[in-house]
């Protein structure tokens, strides 16, 4: 198995919308694959947005601001992102949506990395 392993996160995860490194990376020789966790690298324009909420059943997340503004949602309220490293972390069973509010890169780290982990979520669920 290689040992050391080089690249360009953007151009590596730019079939699987950012994400780098998880369980989906094929062969599984490959050191980027690993259920231990998941890595993306993600460059949003304005006005990007997921509206729809998602939550992770086991999977904690840590999501860091590169460059730009980043609004996370969450059931107790908004979260912005606004400076160079500011973070937010989240534990499994969190539901969560986001929008990008300037030309924003973010580092997303998810772990563990499980296959189906991440789903959508009625908005209806959320209210209740």
């Amino acid at each position: 198995m290689t040992k050391v392993v080089f690249g360009n996160a953007v151009n590596e995860g730019a079939k699987r919308w950012g994400w780098f490194l998880g369980h989906f990376i094929t062969p599984s020789e490959d050191p980027r694959s690993t259920e231990e966790l998941e890595v993306k690298w993600a460059v949003h324009k304005v006005g990007d947005s997921r509206t729809e909420w998602a939550v992770n059943n086991q999977a904690a997340t840590l999501s860091i601001l590169i460059k730009g503004q980043f609004r996370l949602q969450f059931e107790d309220g908004d979260i912005v992102l606004s400076r160079e490293g500011d973070y937010v972390l989240w534990c499994a069973g969190v539901p969560h949506c986001w929008v990008a509010e300037s030309e924003s890169t973010i580092l997303t780290v998810r772990w563990p990395s499980k296959a189906g982990d991440s789903v959508g979520m009625p908005t209806q669920e959320i209210n209740q």
